[in-house]
């Protein structure tokens, strides 16, 4: 399936039911149109994409994302687990701290990127993405099962994860709780008492490029249900909106936030995702491709962000050529973009030609069409002082 113009291809595996979140009935009351999202039934839209996109932009919308999985590392022995298995470096983590991280191959290539939550000094909180849910616990179970002194459960479905995201999220979600939400920096969380239920995680995280929160409540419908409700409810003054998958790629692609089997995947190693500043390659443990990506030397192709300077949308899979039709590269992740009203794309290129100002071409249906090599991120809001990460 593809999510490159912010549509998503409907690739349905008959023989495997779909699965659904503790919203779907939320989600067909609200005549969602439903989609198969890595073996899940979700919804890609409601009343529109670019609708969705722009109020979480300029108010707020909320997301169902609990597809999302999390796998927790408990005991003596898990900061030892984590640093051997994600590229980040955990022991710089305070309780109460998130920060963004990835599981590599013994190649240096992603197994998946995540985000890596400290719950206590010997607890960890692993959120991995739906597409590669079940590969990731594999992974985890079988690259650090055997350490001793940690505890490695799968947690993916006994939470209900609903975002809410926007320049007005933290309104929205604090007549909710008691928690000061102001007090909670970017990538960090607290425990607190959320619509009613307690011990929920409240992160201030998210996959849209915009301040937002990410919470984490029981996943039995009845209870998703009701927390959906009162979000909604108490957005309602703000113009609160559902958002689906389409505007969650859209929302990211502008941010220049990775999509695994885009701009990572097995295939593809830290450096030319460029994604360096989350790799500490210094910390003591030997994590995971620590070997091979001190061996890697600089990488030969590099993502780029690309404006389209003539008419046209590059979609993901589009073929990157020179502007006389040399084969270069190719566009992993392409579409309209809502809040600059340009035509944008992110596409792994030749380093040579990752220069900013660089005008190459994208094959579409056979005419190459004039891009420009861009700074990323497309979009970047303002940070508050408080939300800048520590």
């Amino acid at each position: 399936m593809s999510e490159a113009d912010g549509t998503l291809t409907l690739d349905l595996k008959v023989s495997e039911p779909l699965r659904r979140t503790g919203l779907h009935g939320t989600h067909k009351t609200l005549k969602a149109k439903m989609v198969d999202f890595g073996g899940w039934e979700m919804p890609v839209e409601y009343a529109g994409l670019v609708a969705e996109h722009n109020a979480v932009r300029t108010a707020v919308g909320v997301f169902d994302v609990s597809h999302m999985g999390c796998i927790q590392l408990r005991g003596p022995g898990s900061l030892d687990a984590v640093q051997k298995l994600l590229m980040n470096d955990a022991s710089r983590l305070q309780v109460g701290q998130a920060h963004y991280s990835a599981m590599l191959t013994p190649d240096g290539t992603f197994v998946d990127d995540v985000v890596l939550h400290k719950l206590s000094e010997n607890d960890y909180l692993i959120v991995i993405n739906a597409g590669t849910r079940e590969k990731d616990v594999q992974w985890v179970r079988r690259t650090i099962g055997q350490m001793p002194s940690v505890h490695i459960n799968d947690y993916s479905d006994l939470y209900t994860q609903i975002a809410i995201q926007g320049p007005l999220a933290e309104q929205t979600l604090q007549k909710l709780t008691d928690v000061d939400l102001g007090t909670i920096k970017n990538y960090w969380f607290k425990w607190g008492k959320v619509a009613g239920q307690y011990n929920v995680l409240i992160a201030r995280t998210g996959y849209t490029g915009e301040d937002g929160f990410e919470i984490y409540v029981p996943s039995d419908e009845a209870t998703s249900a009701d927390v959906w409700r009162q979000v909604f409810e108490a957005g309602q003054e703000f113009g609160i909106v559902p958002c689906g998958l389409g505007a969650r790629n859209t929302l990211r692609l502008e941010s220049s936030m990775a999509l695994y089997g885009h701009e990572i995947s097995d295939e593809i190693n830290v450096f030319e995702a460029g994604l360096n500043r989350y790799c500490k390659l210094e910390k003591p443990m030997d994590f995971v491709g620590k070997t091979a990506l001190l061996a890697a030397g600089e990488p030969t192709r590099k993502l780029v962000g690309l404006e389209m300077v003539d008419r046209g949308i590059a979609r993901d899979g589009y073929a990157v050529r020179s502007l006389e039709g040399e084969p270069l590269g190719v566009v992993t992740s392409g579409s309209p973009s809502p809040t600059l009203k340009k035509n944008i794309a992110m596409a792994f290129v030749p380093a040579v030609d990752a220069v900013h100002g660089n005008e190459l071409a994208v094959e579409i249906r056979g005419s190459l069409v004039k891009a420009r090599v861009v700074a990323t991120p497309f979009y970047k809001r303002v940070r508050k002082p408080a939300e800048i990460i520590s």
